[in-house]
């Protein structure tokens, strides 16, 4: 499992360390892992061509060093410095052989101001003076780009100087130290311009921006480096594959289809019998035993003869008397191809009266939504609920919580796992947030990303798959976090292995199971 953790939380251990040891020694630590890292990138050290961009902090102070180092084993290393640099690292890197640029700031000519987040304190870089057009033919030929220019103190947008150079580096070719440069490192949020990297060296700890959209898209690869940091309980996790396999049940001898868990589904209506469809395929991938589906003539119809497995019971819009009688359960999903109307809303009220845990998706979040007697239901209920909206779905539905809508959708690109947990707490339900590193927030404030996937997920129906699947995961006992991250993290996980484009109907049969993981 990958456990991240906020920047406060990185000093506060980093200090005690940097108390005890020799001074450098906790930056030479980092620079280990860091030079190892570039060295395998490279292949052949000798002859190749390093660019490195420094700020003034110990971020910089990394890449110097490990350029220093390149430096020493035969490599041409350049830094390219829009501002003040670390001292030390400075003077390794001119003792090695390597070449250190000063890159004035356009705007203001003068690369002595301190860099936002970093130290005012360090000295002005001095140097030759290298105008733009040498260092964009620098970053351009160059075999491997090392950033250090803004550390996990970095916030708001990169000063021009900071930001032209950003835009230059090759992504495919760069490596970020600790975090890209403009990538704020709690939140992953990207104001402006930010570099993009092919990989990521981080040390002690995964940061939280590595991990969450926008930021973990300019991360690339991330490799993390131990420099011996005690660390509390992390802030985020991300399950990996061995994770998502110590999840998983697997029946055992006594067990029969009853015992592994009975789903209720209800899905699909006569514009949208797809739905039902696809949510049956996801469901008959996870580890429910039994599935109830319930849904209109014309999409009953299309499930028996897509998926002969289903029991399924034919009921009229807004009939939930005839639902609950479709026989018993452990758990219900609800949403995918209903109408977001009163005839769904009093479906929804019913299932969320029951004891058992409840899923909603799409048109049952509609309903919700609009309907405040259901979210006064969802807020009172005691058995677990999990909801899978997309972003729009989720700002409607935080909407009639009073939030306003324009408002929502700024926190949400400023401190996305902030503006969720918020949500989570409110609806007193597990709040699994779609989109690029899917977001799954318990209302105690615990949360999860899915660091599986692909953007050819982003197409019609994946999400019906996706809430057949979650939903077969709560039937089988998994609590809706449980069910949530793994059910996101064997969806992305198929999406990845589906051809290209794909559509929703691949995803079923590429449903991973324990021991393909």
């Amino acid at each position: 499992m990958r456990h991240a953790h906020t920047v406060t939380q990185v000093r506060d251990a980093e200090a005690p360390l940097l108390a005890s040891l020799p001074p450098g020694a906790l930056m030479q630590r980092a620079v280990h892992g860091l030079l190892s890292h570039a060295a395998r990138r490279l292949g052949r050290i000798y002859g190749a061509r390093v660019v490195v961009l420094v700020g003034s902090g110990d971020n910089g102070g990394d890449g110097l060093w490990a350029g220093a180092r390149l430096a020493a084993r035969g490599a041409r290393v350049d830094a390219l410095a829009p501002g003040r640099t670390h001292p030390a690292g400075t003077a390794a890197l001119l003792a090695a052989g390597g070449r250190l640029h000063v890159v004035p700031d356009r705007d203001t000519g003068d690369p002595g101001q301190p860099d936002q987040g970093q130290h005012p304190f360090r000295t002005p870089v001095s140097g030759p003076r290298t105008g733009h057009d040498t260092a964009a033919r620098l970053l351009a030929g160059a075999d491997l780009v090392l950033d250090g220019m803004l550390g996990i103190g970095g916030k708001g947008g990169l000063r021009p100087g900071y930001a032209r150079l950003a835009m230059l580096a090759p992504a495919e070719r760069t490596v970020a130290v600790d975090v890209p440069s403009g990538v704020d490192a709690d939140t992953g949020a990207v104001a402006g311009m930010a570099v993009r990297a092919g990989s990521t060296v981080t040390f002690g700890t995964y940061k939280r921006g590595l991990l969450i959209a926008p930021g973990a898209g300019h991360a690339g690869y991330v490799e993390l480096v131990d420099i011996g940091l005690a660390l509390p309980a992390a802030d985020l996790t991300a399950l990996e594959d061995v994770d998502v396999s110590g999840l998983l049940p697997v029946p055992g001898p006594a067990d029969s289809k009853y015992t592994r868990g009975v789903l209720g589904l209800v899905a699909g209506s006569d514009t949208y019998p797809g739905a039902a469809v696809l949510a049956t395929g996801g469901a008959l991938r996870g580890i429910a035993g039994y599935l109830r589906v319930a849904s209109t003539q014309v999409a009953a119809d299309h499930v028996r003869r897509a998926h002969p497995e289903a029991v399924v019971t034919q009921v009229d819009p807004g009939d939930a008397a005839a639902v609950l009688a479709a026989g018993r359960v452990q758990a219900w999903a609800v949403g995918p191809g209903l109408p977001p109307d009163a005839t769904t809303a009093r479906v929804v009220a019913s299932l969320l009266a029951t004891d058992v845990s409840v899923l909603l998706d799409a048109g049952a979040l509609g309903a919700v939504a609009s309907d405040l007697r259901c979210v006064a239901a969802l807020r009172d209920r005691v058995a677990p609920s999990l909801l899978t909206p997309h972003e729009g779905e989720f700002s409607r539905l935080t909407a009639a919580l009073g939030w306003d809508v324009e408002a929502t959708a700024r926190a949400l690109a400023a401190d996305r796992l902030a503006v969720v947990r918020r949500a989570a707490a409110e609806l007193g339900a597990t709040v699994l947030l779609k989109g690029n590193r899917t977001l799954i927030v318990d209302p105690d404030g615990r949360a999860r990303v899915n660091i599986t996937g692909t953007p050819w997920l982003a197409t019609a129906g994946s999400g019906d798959v996706l809430t057949g699947l979650c939903g077969s995961l709560l039937a089988g006992g998994l609590s809706p976090m449980d069910a949530g991250s793994v059910g996101a993290h064997l969806h992305g996980t198929a999406g990845a292995r589906a051809g290209r484009p794909l559509a929703a109907s691949d995803l079923p049969a590429l449903l991973l199971r324990r021991g393909q993981l």
